[in-house]
C-alpha cells in the first residue's frame, strides 16, 4: 500500500460521490441549493 487512495474503502467512497452527483443531476432545478447541495456535500465529506 502506497497511499490512502489505494484502500478499497477510499475507492468505494469515490464511487459513492460519483453516484450521488449523477443522481442529483436529475433533481428539479429548484432543489439545486437545497436537497441536491446537501446530498453532494454529505457525500464529499465521506471519503
Amino acid at each position: 500500500m502506497k497511499t490512502h487512495k489505494d484502500l478499497d474503502i477510499w475507492k468505494r467512497g469515490i464511487e459513492l460521490v460519483t453516484e450521488v452527483y449523477k443522481l442529483t443531476k436529475s433533481f428539479p432545478r429548484e432543489e439545486t441549493y437545497g436537497l441536491s447541495s446537501q446530498m453532494q456535500r454529505a457525500a464529499v465529506s465521506y471519503p
